[in-house]
């Protein structure tokens, strides 16, 4: 019902802008079949993978797996709902393929079926690609839930799932003209929030539905998650709505009108959701079997939400507002102008906040703060140099990503070789030596022994199981740390990919990872799933430092510019000397290495230090127990090793 009533609501709100969107792009009508099918069927695409992403996070993290890791009842039959309707989201993203090529060149839609047509066209219209794409991810998250048993799984299978987003996120109104990088990344915000919402309420539903164990459970651990996902889709709905819309415009034109519908629904749902913790969840909690409030107020939050879905697609095929000014090429390819050179000044004070990776720093030292805070609460201590390690790191993140440095980076090679440095040797060693899978151990409370697996026992799962094992082998982390640096330069990613926004995302998080996970295995405090020696942590920092500082100086011996045709493109008369620019890069490179090896050196002596202490410590204290019976028994077995020489002579 809820496939039927969002496939009914897209098709009608294009009605009202269709033709005017033909008419501004002057593309013929591709006929009914395109203009009317192409809405229903994303909707029912974004509706299947909603329910995919929904029955994921329910399998995962709402319902608990049996004792032995098998995926219980209620989780097997997510899985299985979740591999269904993956099917669905490959099988409509499949028939978008030709339907947007229709769209696109205003053919009829069995024109462009043609197969010496088909090939040759995805490849030139970019939304095409990115609906081929997520058909392609879809179908094997499909076959990865059929034969998935165990709820080791499920977290990458959902990770996966919302993976299967980024294709279009990244395409669209969004990803096009001024501030796309904001429009991009609120959208990407935006999606998550959305499908996880609204996935997680229709398997939540569906559970009770089937009078399922555990509603309790699964109602109050989606309500949290619920409520984080409104807050996210309000702030990202409204950024991305001042993007593409003047405030003067909001109720003058379609596209206003359709934004100003879309908050409308979206108070309702939140409405509806507030009444549903203050009714359904402490009727549960009284009786676990009382789902009959949760099932009417889930039941009509499903309709409003497909009947949102339907209307987000119908804003998504409506073109916005024209803009009142033309932007330059450079905020055309990267979002926004730039003043001038960059000086320190400008470095340091011309910010522009990135709503991912400057949103993540700002969530990661308000958790560890809060983290701190409750182990406090409790008479319990925690260092100080931790707590100034963990924010030392979230303020180099949030600098490298969106002070003056983040700003210039995708404009000069030098600027974004400096924030890679940042990212992935000076904030990783921070964040390793905060502690935090050993403060979030601290703070949160065990499940029990009968009681269903929480945060916590997530936590442990996910440090001790085979892949991390396997990745924080020291040979395994300090390849992955390096190979990074030669593939994506030396190897010409970075040079295919410079003008993607979701490839500076990429790799922003490839370099905080890597870092991360060299850093954890040689400095971090925290649990590993294997113990590294001292001088194997000292053997994996020098033995690093070789390929380090070739790759600086392979970077300042190049006589070609790397994305030269990119950086040409901006038409930046303050960076025309190109290869100079990438010189500097790479002494930046080089160098950067330095400093990082004087703190990990450090770092390690420190610990070196400690850990002989607290062994010297634990020796006294057992020694104390058992009044010296080692160092009794160590005596008497040379004496009685003297009076054996006396016999013998």
């Amino acid at each position: 019902m809820a496939v039927a009533v969002a496939a009914f609501v897209a098709p009608l709100i294009v009605g009202l802008s269709a033709a005017q969107a033909l008419t501004l792009l002057g593309i013929p009508d591709p006929g009914p079949l395109t203009t009317y099918g192409l809405p229903a069927l994303r909707a029912v695409a974004d509706l299947s993978g909603a329910l995919a992403i929904g029955s994921l996070l329910f399998a995962a993290f709402l319902t608990p797996p049996q004792r032995d890791g098998l995926l219980d009842v209620a989780g097997y039959r997510a899985l299985r709902r979740a591999g269904i309707c993956a099917l669905v989201w490959a099988g409509a993203a499949a028939l978008l393929v030709p339907l947007t090529l229709s769209d696109t060149t205003g053919q009829p839609v069995l024109r462009t079926l043609r197969p010496e047509q088909v090939w040759h066209a995805i490849g030139q219209v970019e939304v095409a690609g990115a609906w081929r794409t997520t058909a392609i991810m879809a179908v094997v998250l499909a076959v990865a839930c059929r034969i998935a048993l165990r709820w080791g799984w499920t977290p990458p299978l959902f990770a996966l799932s919302l993976g299967c987003l980024l294709p279009i996120a990244l395409t669209g109104h969004s990803s096009a003209g001024g501030a796309h990088d904001l429009a991009t990344n609120s959208l990407l915000l935006h999606l998550v929030g959305v499908t996880v919402w609204t996935g997680g309420l229709f398997a939540v539903l569906a559970h009770a539905l089937r009078g399922g164990a555990h509603t309790d459970l699964a109602t109050r651990r989606f309500s949290a998650v619920a409520t984080c996902a409104f807050v996210v889709v309000a702030i990202s709905g409204v950024i991305n709505a001042w993007v593409r819309v003047p405030l003067s415009d909001v109720f003058t034109t379609t596209y206003g009108q359709l934004v100003v519908a879309k908050t409308v629904a979206l108070c309702a749902l939140g409405l509806i959701g507030f009444f549903q913790r203050r009714k359904a969840i402490p009727a549960l909690a009284a009786d676990p079997g009382d789902r009959g409030a949760l099932i009417r107020f889930a039941g009509v939050e499903a309709l409003v939400f497909a009947a949102t879905i339907g209307l987000a697609v119908g804003l998504g095929r409506t073109p916005p507002p024209d803009l009142k000014t033309v932007p330059t090429p450079v905020e055309v390819e990267i979002g926004y102008d730039l003043p001038g050179p960059p000086t320190v000044t400008r470095l340091l004070f011309d910010w522009r906040f990135d709503l991912i990776f400057g949103t993540l720093s700002v969530v990661l030292a308000v958790l560890y703060l809060i983290g701190v805070r409750r182990l406090r609460a409790r008479g319990d201590a925690w260092p100080v140099g931790r707590t100034i390690s963990w924010l030392c790191g979230c303020a180099i993140l949030l600098i490298a990503t969106s002070s003056g440095v983040g700003r210039y980076a995708p404009a000069m090679f030098s600027v974004h070789m400096a924030q890679h440095m940042m990212l992935s040797m000076l904030a990783p060693i921070l964040f390793a030596l905060g502690g935090p899978v050993l403060l979030a151990l601290r703070v949160l409370p065990a499940a029990g022994r009968d009681a269903p697996p929480g945060p916590r026992e997530w936590i442990l799962a996910a440090v001790h199981n085979p892949v991390s094992r396997f990745m924080t082998n020291p040979v395994v982390a300090a390849v992955f740390f390096i190979s990074g640096f030669y593939a994506l330069y030396l190897g010409g990613i970075f040079n295919a990919v410079l003008d993607q926004h979701g490839a500076h995302l990429a790799m922003n998080l490839h370099f905080l990872v890597s870092g991360y996970l060299f850093y954890w295995v040689v400095l971090g405090i925290d649990p590993k799933p294997r113990q590294v020696q001292p001088l194997t942590k000292v053997g994996m920092v020098f033995g690093s430092l070789p390929f380090h500082a070739f790759f600086g100086v392979a970077l300042m011996s190049m006589t070609t510019v790397m994305g030269g045709w990119f950086y040409r493109s901006l038409g930046l008369s303050w960076n025309h000397d190109l290869l100079g620019d990438q010189h500097t890069g790479g002494s930046l490179a080089w160098a950067s290495g330095e400093l990082p090896l004087v703190v990990v050196m450090l770092a390690l002596l420190i610990q070196w230090s400690r850990s002989d202490s607290r062994e010297a410590k634990r020796i006294d204290r057992a020694a104390d127990r058992d009044h010296d019976a080692e160092l009794a028994a160590h005596n008497a077995m040379f004496a009685e090793l003297a009076r054996h020489d006396r016999e013998q002579r």
